[in-house]
């Protein structure tokens, strides 16, 4: 699957979209935005005028009435990487995407695998399986469309959703900011 075809697929999808992300770092190009982020330095705004990622949730949850949603499952104490992405999900919430929380310890939640599940309710449901390295580098995805691994998906979902809370929830239970450090 190209980088053109999995992008294509977020324009597909007739009702939901859902993403789990296990993992504590990603190495996905963001790390002279961190850094300066860690030294005091604001970030680049991010808005749906300045992203079109952040354009195209606004677009899709609030004109066409789908449905955004992701579970990060994490590990305190938080990595910088971590509170440095809490600031972009107050960004991607804002835009429309309901983005929750589940401390993977005391959730007992050992997943570690990444997805993208789209339309899980219906019977053209699909999902993008994400494949990074240890040290959360993308190796990869691949378009995900047997049964069995879909049920798989959306179980760990109801899993990870029943175990969760809302961001701002979780910012203000455990007085993490979304400022510096």
């Amino acid at each position: 699957m190209t980088a053109d075809e999995f992008d294509a697929l977020f324009d597909r999808f007739a009702v939901s979209v859902f993403r789990l992300e296990t993992f504590q770092q990603y190495r996905v190009g963001e790390d002279d935005e961190i850094a300066a982020w860690l030294q005091g330095e604001p970030k680049p705004e991010r808005s749906v005028r300045t992203s079109p990622w952040l354009a195209r949730i606004a677009r899709t949850t609030i004109v066409d009435g789908k449905e955004w949603s992701r579970i990060h499952l994490v590990e305190e104490p938080l990595t910088d990487y971590l509170r440095y992405e809490f600031s972009a999900y107050v960004e991607s919430q804002a835009a429309g995407e309901q983005i929750r929380i589940a401390d993977r310890t005391s959730a007992n939640l050992d997943f570690n695998e990444d997805f993208w599940l789209f339309d899980e309710s219906r019977d053209d449901a699909y999902a993008i399986a994400m494949r990074y390295a240890e040290d959360g580098s993308m190796h990869g995805f691949e378009l995900v469309t047997d049964p069995p691994t879909l049920a798989r998906y959306t179980a760990m979902k109801g899993a990870a959703w029943g175990a969760s809370v809302p961001l701002n929830d979780y910012l203000v239970r455990t007085a993490v900011t979304t400022g510096r450090a």
